[in-house]
């Protein structure tokens, strides 16, 4: 039996991780940045980690806040918008 995930601010938990992922995708996106290299910039930073690590990090939705900002300082991003 599988249990009820508690829903956060009316929003459940997985919902969170698609916004997660959606967002980061959309900045990749923006950037013309795919996975390839994007593992090539987080490499240059210090952070070693697989194509496949990362696709399904970001397919997932499952990633910590810190490879969020990986991500973002390997996309040189100072600023995103949360809509």
């Amino acid at each position: 039996m599988q249990k009820s995930k508690k829903l956060i601010n009316n929003v459940h938990p997985d919902d969170w991780s698609e916004k997660a992922a959606n967002k980061l995708k959309a900045e990749l996106r923006l950037s013309g940045i795919g996975y390839d290299e994007l593992v090539v910039r987080l490499a240059q930073i210090g952070v070693q980690d697989t194509y496949k690590g990362v696709a399904n990090k970001i397919t997932r939705g499952r990633f910590t806040f810190v490879f969020f900002l990986q991500c973002m300082k390997a996309l040189e991003k100072d600023e995103i918008r949360l809509e």
